[in-house]
């Protein structure tokens, strides 16, 4: 198998090393995929910003991302979209222990070695990943006012737990899609 058909079986699984590829659904049929019912709140319980001027709001307010599983393959979602903010004015700080740098940034090994303040952490990573990456969140001396869950990614005990800190929670929605739909003509 070639590193091109690796990529598509990989890719396929909704994930790759553990890294999740953005903008592809993992598994929309499994017994935690996320609802899509424009309501207030998740299936979970977890107050989530679903309106359009929620997410607008999210996407106006936070200048700033961290992408945790940011990579450096231009042909990955996780290159393409936070490329794609930066064009559009954000700073992006790059957040994979296997990278030293991206996006002409520095990259960090985790986000506890991120010194500066973040607005949004932007979350690549597979769904049993994401308590591991809420504790880093949780334990940041300056938070971030919102945390952004890729598409086909959601955790609905961690999305509490951020909420509850006065986090906002965005899960299974892509960044880039939404900023384009929302405010792609503003931002040209």
């Amino acid at each position: 198998m070639d590193r091109d058909e690796r990529g598509r079986a990989s890719s396929m699984a909704g994930y790759r090393s553990g890294w999740v590829d953005e903008c592809r659904p993992i598994d929309t049929s499994s017994a935690f995929a996320f609802q899509r019912n424009r309501s207030a709140r998740s299936r979970f319980g977890v107050a989530l910003p679903e309106t359009d001027h929620e997410l607008r709001a999210v996407l106006e307010r936070c200048r700033t991302i961290a992408v945790v599983g940011i990579k450096d393959l231009e042909s990955e979602d996780a290159y393409r979209v936070p490329q794609y903010l930066q064009l559009h004015g954000y700073r992006i700080v790059p957040v994979n222990p296997k990278l030293d740098r991206v996006l002409g940034q520095p990259a960090f090994a985790t986000l506890r070695d991120v010194a500066e303040p973040v607005d949004l952490v932007n979350l690549f990573r597979a769904s049993d990943h994401i308590p591991a990456h809420v504790d880093e969140i949780l334990s940041m001396s300056a938070r971030p006012s919102a945390v952004w869950m890729q598409l086909g990614i959601q955790n609905g005990a961690a999305a509490a737990r951020l909420r509850e800190a006065g986090i906002e929670v965005v899960q299974d929605r892509c960044i880039m899609v939404e900023h384009r739909r929302l405010l792609g003509a503003a931002a040209r």
